[in-house]
């Protein structure tokens, strides 16, 4: 019998991936002078059993997505820009945890605010989006996704992010050269779609579209505050609601009815992924089979070019 497929989830950074099985956290990273930087570190499961009902689960796993994130982020600066971190330091929580406001903050003007108040706007000029509440929310919620992939179109044109996109393709092809059954190697990652279900940037394709529902429960003659309020409370519901819709997704990527459901997402991936070469793929292949690698594998050999780090 066959060995179960791992749940494998992944992330690119800064000249590398970054890569999660369910035990196993894993950064690969190309160094200046060629070599893959690999930190490998063990993830506690948690055995509370309401942390794993459906919403809450989606809540967690982002949570331990940003918190794992951030430290690949950290990890991959240093190993690929080592003068730079060097010159400017060690990054202090202080200053994490500010880069952070600032990014939630400019997600909640570009994505929340901006739309809605261009809706609210719009009435003026188009009767029916003031009369009916669901035209009002289709509205908003458009202009949440232009807004999205205007943002999406813009950052895809900087040198750093195309690296960082290309990344991301060596993430997927390798995840589903794992989940074809394929032997772990870079000539079988090269032949996969760089295109897949279970991508964060589908989730928040989802995240935008589920909120035009979830939105639609505000009153529609509230004040402008509450709305914009409201919003801002229903973004855990949502994400949690979005997590189970690609847990989903990812289930039953075959189903010609989720086929038509997950395009959208994919076709967005265009955008946030691109076709890596053969050195992009061996760290994101590294990546993969260290996270999948059982800790006490006598046959496991480290390739030359890998240097571990604590």
């Amino acid at each position: 019998m066959s060995e179960e497929k791992k749940n494998i989830g992944g992330q690119a950074v800064i000249e590398g991936v970054m890569m999660r099985a369910p035990n196993k956290f894993v950064i690969a990273v190309r160094q200046p002078d060629g070599t893959i930087a690999v930190k490998r570190d063990d993830i506690k499961l948690d055995s509370n059993k309401i942390l794993k009902k459906p919403i809450i689960r989606g809540l967690i796993g982002l949570y331990d997505a940003l918190v794992l994130g951030i430290k690949a982020l950290n990890f991959s600066a240093e190993k690929a820009m080592p003068e730079e971190f060097e010159k400017n330091g060690k990054t202090s929580k202080m200053e994490t945890f500010f880069s952070m406001f600032l990014g939630i903050a400019l997600g909640i003007v570009l994505f929340l605010y901006l739309p809605l108040q261009l809706t609210e706007l719009s009435k003026k000029l188009f009767p029916i989006v003031e009369q009916s509440f669901l035209v009002f929310n289709l509205v908003d919620g458009v202009l949440r996704i232009i807004f999205f992939i205007i943002y999406l179109l813009i950052i895809s044109q900087l040198k750093d992010i195309k690296r960082v996109f290309s990344y991301h393709g060596a993430e997927h092809k390798c995840i589903y050269a794992y989940e074809s059954g394929k032997e772990l190697t870079v000539e079988n990652a090269r032949c996969m779609s760089r295109f897949h279900p279970r991508c964060g940037t589908s989730f928040l394709l989802i995240v935008l579209i589920v909120s035009i529902f979830v939105f639609s429960l505000i009153p529609k003659d509230s004040h402008f505050l509450i709305k914009f309020g409201s919003r801002i409370l229903f973004m855990p519901l949502i994400a949690g609601i979005s997590y189970e819709i690609l847990k989903l997704s990812g289930k039953h990527a075959n189903n010609i009815i989720v086929k038509i459901l997950i395009a959208p997402g994919l076709w967005l991936q265009k955008i946030t992924t691109r076709e890596p070469d053969d050195d992009m793929l061996e760290v994101a292949m590294i990546s993969i089979k260290e996270a999948l690698r059982k800790d006490d594998d006598e046959t496991y050999v480290k390739p030359e070019n890998v240097e571990y780090c604590n």
